[in-house]
């Protein structure tokens, strides 16, 4: 559905890339996270995903069509929240979703009828928005953002501000997208903890480079993490990778079909001078964290070499 190809972005004047060869897919009716500091490039990511931003190289296709060699063709059935929100505050909700929609041929009023329903917005829509809460707004953003009936969601930090029970209400209706309507979704978010419970897969991004791209639960039902420690760590690790693990700085995910007790008899074997060999439950927060240290060590390995 979505496919990020080979993108680099650099903005006039910046040290350093804002998106450096980056790549990524996301099939059709899955949910992926976004994930990464503050300037790792989720922004710039989604503003070439929607045209806004025009990379220096690479191009994104959604649909099997050209963002950038053809962008009303490629962004027809997306649906994006995507910065703040803007919306004219002396207007109705209603009123709002009307003039916005209008810019791309209108909707019926039965399809705005049942998306206000939809998000939660019928007893407050006909009020004017500058009397909305931050949580009413939101509802009204993603309202505008289902209404063209998209095939593709594109949402940036759409919790952002919410109280525990909106966040929790938002995360039912991504997963009712998903699920009954077929939707893809691509979520940049901040919030790990959320992300788990709603993504199907995460896109990690760390100073405009991807260092990881795989399923959220992949440390779950996929694999083991197990923390190493040892007094030959070159050949410990090598051993590892031999025996089809992935190294994540101290940390090594195994295939969960691979039971600890040969995996360890294995590396013994293998001459491993082990003094820690320990399973431990994986979480997002763990793999992004850990992620993030290794890619940050790089970075300073490289910098110090040059």
């Amino acid at each position: 559905m979505l496919q990020f190809l080979n993108v680099s972005k650099r903005f006039p004047g910046a040290a350093a890339a804002a998106l450096d060869d980056v790549s990524f897919t996301v099939g059709k009716g899955r949910i992926c996270g976004l994930l990464g500091h503050n300037g790792a490039g989720k922004s710039t990511s989604l503003g070439v995903l929607l045209g806004m931003i025009h990379p220096d190289r690479g191009e994104a296709v959604i649909g099997g069509c050209s963002v950038q060699q053809n962008r009303e063709g490629a962004i027809r059935k997306v649906g994006a929240i995507f910065e703040a929100p803007a919306f004219y505050e002396y207007l109705s909700g209603w009123r709002n979703l009307k003039v916005l929609t209008a810019y791309s041929g209108g909707v019926p009023e039965s399809v705005m009828r049942e998306t206000v329903a939809w998000v939660g917005l019928e007893k407050r829509i006909h009020d004017r928005v500058s009397a909305y809460s931050h949580g009413m707004r939101q509802r009204l953003a993603l309202a505008q953002a289902l209404l063209p009936q998209p095939e593709l969601l594109i949402l940036d930090e759409p919790t952002d501000g919410l109280d525990p029970e909106g966040i929790v209400e938002f995360r039912r209706q991504i997963l009712e997208l998903r699920d009954r309507r077929g939707l893809t979704v691509l979520l940049s978010s901040h919030l790990l903890t959320e992300v788990e419970q709603v993504c199907d897969e995460v896109v990690i991004l760390q100073g405009g480079k991807k260092v990881y791209e795989g399923r959220v639960n992949g440390f779950g039902d996929g694999r083991v993490f197990y923390r190493l420690e040892s007094e030959n760590e070159n050949i410990t690790r090598q051993l590892c990778v031999d025996l089809g693990g992935e190294i994540f700085g101290e940390r090594v995910a195994f295939p969960s079909d691979r039971k600890a007790a040969d995996l360890l008899a294995a590396l013994v074997a293998g001459g491993a001078r082990l003094t820690c060999f320990a399973p431990e439950s994986g979480s997002l927060e763990t793999l992004y964290l850990e992620i993030s240290r290794v890619a940050k060590e790089q970075g300073k390995e490289k910098g110090g070499e040059a």
